[in-house]
């Protein structure tokens, strides 16, 4: 599987996810305010990786920083973590890895660290989120993976793959560890309008890894289920609230009501950087609403007439009640999620 996300000379490289399946190209930022660019452009996304990337980010932005005494330097890095936290509103990994950097930053700048050692210890940190997601995608993944029968039909919808991650996947990762424990699996991939991630870069990931994979439109979904050729979803998630409601890309939550009412389980796979404690309920989730631009134009060809108005809101809340199980890299947690997700910190 090809990196999402890098150290490499200097720079943060990432494949760049506007170009696939088309082309392999990859993107490499020199400055904190190309990557902050490259989250906002959807260069990369994903939850766990737009995580990644801004703490890359910050440490990169540090690193170039010209200052030479600790107050200049932390006035900057306060600047520069102010601008990974404005690229996108939903996604709460952005978040948590932002205030685990200033954490390390902190304690570092406490400890009496000089300014060629705080941008050592940053760099150091930036690599630990990334190597960490990793192992907790394989993690959940193994968890994942017992709740998949032989022969299962999964319909997944939007991209929580390698892509989305530092590698390996969330909710393809469980796919991808059931398929290596020799299970025999096919994967439905809803194409995931208007950015696409299930028909571009689902659908990539997966017949790269020899995994049978049919895309579908998003309308096919509830066909699909009553014909019998879906045996359970899941999906990934952009923030989960202390309730168990799930933020994840738009689309996601009629996935759900119509699992629920095809009595068909509805999985989450996502680590606990994802789950929010700290908002009681989907209600509290900020939606991100993007460009209109997404919706009335393929590339270059517009679709939809001039004068119609859009809405293009990027994520929907699914209500736990629909939730049949959150997989994590410490476990599964199932409802009262209340109760369950807490205690999976605790391990």
């Amino acid at each position: 599987m090809l990196p999402t996300i890098e150290w490499k000379d200097d720079a943060v490289v990432m494949i760049d996810q506007r170009k696939l399946p088309a082309s392999e190209v990859y993107v490499s930022c020199k400055t904190a305010k190309e990557v902050a660019k490259a989250i906002t452009t959807m260069v990369i996304r994903g939850a766990p990786a737009i995580g990644v990337a801004a703490a890359m980010g910050i440490a990169l932005g540090m690193k170039r920083s010209g200052a030479t005494g600790t107050k200049q330097f932390t006035t900057e890095f306060q600047k520069i973590c102010d601008l990974m936290a404005a690229t996108r509103p939903t996604a709460v990994n952005l978040f948590w890895a932002i205030e685990r950097m200033k954490r390390t930053f902190a304690a570092a700048a406490q400890g009496g660290a000089s300014v060629d050692e705080l941008k050592q210890r940053l760099e150091v940190e930036s690599q630990k989120i990334h190597d960490e997601d990793v192992s907790s995608c394989k993690a959940m993944g193994i968890h994942g993976a017992s709740l998949v029968p032989d022969e299962a039909n999964i319909l997944t919808h939007c991209n929580a793959g390698a892509l989305a991650t530092a590698g390996y996947g969330t909710a393809l990762g469980v796919i991808r560890a059931a398929s290596e424990q020799g299970k025999k699996i096919a994967v439905l991939a809803d194409e995931t309008r208007p950015f696409l991630q299930g028909a571009r870069l689902t659908a990539w990931e997966l017949v790269k890894d020899g995994i049978d994979t049919t895309v579908i439109t998003d309308n096919m979904a509830a066909s699909m289920m009553r014909l019998g050729h879906v045996d359970l979803v899941v999906v990934g998630a952009d923030r989960i609230a202390a309730n168990g409601d799930v933020a994840n890309k738009i689309g996601t939550y009629g996935v759900a009501v119509l699992a629920k009412e095809h009595g068909i389980p509805f999985y989450v796979a996502a680590p606990l950087s994802t789950v929010d404690l700290n908002t009681p309920d989907g209600s509290g989730i900020p939606i991100e609403e993007r460009n209109g631009r997404e919706v009335t134009h393929v590339g270059s060809s517009r679709l939809t007439p001039e004068g119609a108005h859009i809405r293009n809101p990027a994520f929907d809340v699914t209500p736990s009640k629909y939730v049949s199980a959150i997989i994590t890299e410490k476990g599964i947690a199932r409802a009262p999620y209340a109760e369950s997700l807490p205690l999976l910190f605790q391990q």
